[in-house]
């Protein structure tokens, strides 16, 4: 199965990345990388590489060699433009996240949002985490107008964990983890029909995450053929759950859509 990864130039989230690609890869699948020029090599946030605040919150050791192995990977340096991608030749789509501030040449593109409203119209997986369901909630119908989103069950990064991050940090880094002035579970909620009823927040977690061999503290939330995660605390049952969706699909011609 073919899956496009979207990506900003650079400051996207390391393990949102890095996990859900060797997830794939090692299940068989081809991830395709998109940036918005074609032949861009992207690059992860730097703080989550080196430590986010002395040393500490970044991404994990195991996590940092899985990054080492994607830049040394063919596909990573091929990729392809966000405008000239065609929906049509791809299995699957995953919205990874980021909060640092080169994010918002992907967060706020309403070139790839076009082409993510083109890829939702085929009812094929759609995987989003943390603020990659932003990309989602911006997204327009065309035939009604509104979200994407906003029939969907979902869950994203939660206002408590922003908040809690930003308050620990906002002394040395300002606003490195505030992306934008609403919170994301704000502007999400604000996508959709009945956000009481669809808007799932998960269990309240700051540190425990999932790993490679223990989904325990992860949380993700299935909608049909759309999956969605909080943070990258999520990344491993997020991608396997998305490879489980694909195997789904081409076995059954096609999760429900919306």
């Amino acid at each position: 199965m073919r899956v496009l990864m979207p990506l900003p130039d650079r400051d996207f989230d390391v393990t949102e990345v890095a996990v859900p690609w060797r997830v794939l890869r090692d299940a068989g699948h081809q991830v395709v990388f998109a940036t918005e020029r074609q032949g861009t090599v992207p690059a992860a946030d730097p703080r989550l590489l080196t430590g986010v605040l002395f040393g500490q919150l970044g991404a994990v050791p195991a996590v940092r060699d899985l990054y080492e192995e994607l830049t040394k990977a063919p596909e990573f340096s091929a990729t392809a433009a966000w405008a000239e991608v065609d929906p049509a030749g791809f299995d699957g789509l995953l919205l990874p996240g980021g909060h640092a501030p080169g994010m918002r040449q992907y967060l706020g593109s309403p070139v790839l949002r076009d082409q993510v409203a083109g890829f939702w119209q085929l009812g094929r997986p759609v995987g989003a985490i943390c603020h990659g369901v932003l990309v989602l909630a911006r997204t327009r119908d065309p035939a009604t107008g509104r979200s994407v989103l906003a029939g969907c069950r979902t869950t994203c990064l939660p206002k408590y964990m922003e908040r809690s991050a930003y308050l620990a940090t906002g002394w040395r880094l300002g606003r490195y983890y505030r992306t934008y002035p609403a919170y994301v579970e704000d502007e999400v909620k604000a996508s959709l029909h009945d956000p009481r009823a669809q808007f799932v927040r998960g269990p309240v977690t700051l540190s425990a995450r999932g790993t490679a061999t223990d989904d325990t503290p992860a949380f993700t939330v299935e909608d049909g053929r759309y999956l969605s995660a909080r943070w990258p605390g999520d990344a491993y049952l997020f991608a396997r759950r998305f490879s489980e969706m694909l195997a789904v699909s081409s076995g059954g011609g096609g999760l429900p859509g919306r």
